[in-house]
């Protein structure tokens, strides 16, 4: 029977110690990188600048987006997504992402009358805005087209949003507002039936 042995203490094969400079500076790389790839493909934290969505986000807010799940889901009504400017809004010489809630998906038709928003010939059941944030404006009927999304803000006759520049393509669609992390007193999940 063949036996192997462990090799004598003495014949320890020595590293040879890195430069800590060198070590920090692949440590730092690695975090950035890593971070840029969270950010880029995962989620990245956003703040409110302006009172659109108001009453459910408020000006400073800060939440965090998730980039993920769109991927693999197509948004849906009520959600709260960031969005990229749209070929019209780039044409005024908006570069900032904007935030707004999904009303309309593909192929709905959606009206705005008589203080309501109407999909598909539907009154929707709105608990997100204000009694006095009803919308003072009548818009469509219009059918939303394929790969499209009519968004509205929240702050329903304040806000800039799908019904004077028209709809959000999907390729446009960065991600989905789910957590507020500021302020710690108001801080915890978005949901798209807030809670009031």
């Amino acid at each position: 029977m063949n036996r192997v042995d462990n090799p004598a203490p003495n014949n320890k094969v020595r590293q040879k110690d890195e430069n800590p400079w060198l070590e920090g500076l692949k440590t730092i790389g690695l975090s950035a990188v890593l971070a840029i790839g969270i950010r880029q493909f995962v989620a990245e934290a956003r703040y409110i600048p302006s009172g659109s969505m108001l009453p459910t986000l408020q000006i400073n807010d800060r939440l965090i987006i998730d980039k993920i799940s769109y991927r693999f889901n197509n948004p849906q009504r009520g959600d709260i997504v960031v969005f990229a400017p749209t070929p019209a809004l780039e044409k005024q010489n908006f570069h900032d992402a904007f935030i707004k809630r999904v009303i309309g998906l593909p192929g709905d038709k959606v009206q705005v009358k008589g203080n309501r928003v109407y999909v598909n010939d539907q009154p929707l059941r709105e608990n997100y805005i204000g009694k006095d944030e009803a919308p003072q404006y009548e818009w469509g009927p219009q059918v939303i087209p394929p790969d499209s999304y009519l968004v509205l803000g929240d702050n329903r006759n304040n806000s800039y949003d799908s019904h004077y520049w028209g709809f959000v393509p999907r390729d446009k669609i960065i991600g989905r507002a789910v957590v507020r992390f500021w302020p710690p007193n108001r801080a915890g999940e978005i949901t798209p039936e807030p809670q009031y």
